[in-house]
């Protein structure tokens, strides 16, 4: 899951309406933000191998800190759990499941679409003024999560955490300005 957990940071606002959007979009990622991390200093393990699933090219076979049950936050281990293959651990490096709805690129892409616009409806019922914005915003997240699907395969395990790491501060940053701008008096 990638931009389905933007939804969840989205759908938050409506409980915790006090926590800034940028926030709840570094919060709903700091166990990816921590697998990147650990990805470039070599404590946890990616492959990169083309068709290993349908829509990620990613072989996640050593991620027991960031991704197993009993380290994750449940919602997105949940979210997770019903796109990845059978690599998240359910403790340590064991006992790993996972769906594999990356096998099937349709409804991955459609999950992913159905929490994100599923979780901008529930922020809209705040009250929140300036929609378009964050609509355009949410339609170029779906466009770079199919950018993520069927473009090419990361060059390496470093570029993909890289990259990672990179878009996760660009999506925080990008809605702290549209948040700020939300917040501003609309003109006359």
């Amino acid at each position: 899951m990638f931009v389905g957990h933007y939804g969840v940071s989205l759908a938050a606002k409506k409980v915790a309406p006090s926590v800034s959007l940028a926030t709840v979009f570094v919060a709903v990622q700091l166990l990816d933000v921590g697998w990147s991390l650990l990805v470039l200093l070599g404590v946890e393990k990616v492959r990169i191998v083309p068709g290993i699933t349908a829509t990620n090219p990613l072989d996640l076979y050593y991620m027991p800190y960031t991704h197993s049950l009993v380290a994750a936050v449940l919602s997105h281990w949940i979210l997770d759990f019903l796109v990845h293959r059978p690599d998240l651990p359910l403790y340590g490096d064991s006992a790993k499941v996972g769906m594999g709805l990356w096998n099937f690129p349709a409804s991955a892409l459609a999950l992913e679409v159905a929490f994100l616009f599923g979780g901008l409806w529930l922020y809209f019922q705040t009250g929140a003024a300036r929609r378009t914005g964050l609509l355009i915003f949410a339609v170029l997240m779906v466009a770079i999560q199919g950018f993520v699907f069927f473009g090419p395969p990361p060059a390496s395990d470093r570029a993909a955490a890289l990259t990672a790491l990179a878009a996760y501060a660009v999506f925080a940053a990008i809605i702290a300005l549209l948040e700020r701008r939300n917040d501003s008096p609309a003109p006359r």
